[in-house]
């Protein structure tokens, strides 16, 4: 479908194709200290290293290390030793809660969804990581982790595919965070795409355990109508049926407030203690507006 016809309503790959060169302003991915070619050494959290061999330790190795069923069988003390990962994993979580489907400025929540999702794919591509994606199912499976133009291609199809249209078999953002948790290697980003009200279902020690040894991302898809609504009767249509909530009351105002504004709030308080990064992002804000959240950590 071109992407006129699409009219905000569903996201098209023409437009997510597009979205390519709003990635290309992004720093150059960091090299490490010797300047290695080819895919560049990811910005690693934690250990983020991948186990390469065992050796007798030595003074002035890490006891951390120490690998310790070596160590029993050998009866002497051995170190574990760790080589850089070549390619950082970057991880898409897309949440595909039914009330992402909708919007009332410029486009759906969903499309806005599919769209920063395409701009964190091509922002992988540029950065020389692997891309994969997921959402909460319990029969698909996760778009499978792989480099360059081909990796994220198959990203944006998914992203198409699940922002088209609520899919039936929705297991929730908590279940898509498990299955992620699953995933990720130590020094990973994960870009999570989220209605607010879905990142309130989610225990909240679920983000520091992710944050630990990841670069957490949070995307709150938000709607300027839900953000601030005018003090007037608004008709809605909700299972087949109209309906009218009269905004005017102030009973009907903070019921509007605790629904859509309450979570929204609180997950930007709440997620940058937990080692999150958060930004909302409105439908009728640009799709790369979150970029900067990509650079460094800001100080607290």
């Amino acid at each position: 479908m071109p992407h006129s016809a699409a009219n905000g309503l569903i996201p098209t790959l023409a437009e997510l194709l597009a979205l390519r060169a709003a990635a290309q302003g992004r720093r150059p991915p960091r090299r490490g200290r010797h300047g290695v070619g080819g895919q560049a050494l990811s910005p690693l959290r934690g250990r983020g290293m991948e186990y390469a061999e065992s050796r007798e330790y030595a003074i002035g190795d890490d006891a951390r290390h120490i690998d310790w069923r070596l160590t029993a069988r050998s009866g002497k003390p051995h170190t574990k030793l760790f080589q850089a990962e070549r390619e950082r994993l970057t991880l898409l979580v897309a949440d595909t809660a039914p009330a992402l489907y909708f919007g009332t400025r410029v486009r759906f929540k969903s499309v806005q969804a599919a769209r920063a999702g395409a701009v964190a794919a091509w922002a992988a591509v540029r950065d020389g990581d692997r891309i994969a994606a997921l959402r909460g199912s319990m029969r698909e499976a996760p778009v499978a982790p792989a480099a360059g133009p081909r990796g994220a291609l198959r990203v944006l199809d998914a992203l198409v595919r699940w922002y088209r249209a609520p899919p039936g078999d929705d297991a929730g953002l908590a279940q898509a965070l498990e299955h992620a948790r699953r995933l990720l290697r130590p020094g990973s980003r994960l870009v999570v795409l989220a209605d607010p009200a879905s990142v309130a279902a989610v225990p909240a020690q679920r983000w520091p355990a992710l944050a630990l040894h990841n670069e957490v991302i949070v995307l709150l898809l938000s709607d300027p109508l839900e953000r601030d609504p005018p003090q007037a009767s608004l008709p809605f249509r909700a299972g087949g049926h109209r309906v009218e909530l009269d905004l005017a009351t102030a009973a009907q105002r903070q019921r509007w407030r605790d629904t859509f504004v309450a979570p929204l709030d609180a997950a930007l308080a709440q997620l940058p203690v937990r080692g999150v990064r958060v930004q909302a992002l409105s439908s009728e804000a640009p799709s790369d507006a979150w970029l900067p959240l990509l650079g460094p950590a800001r100080a607290a």
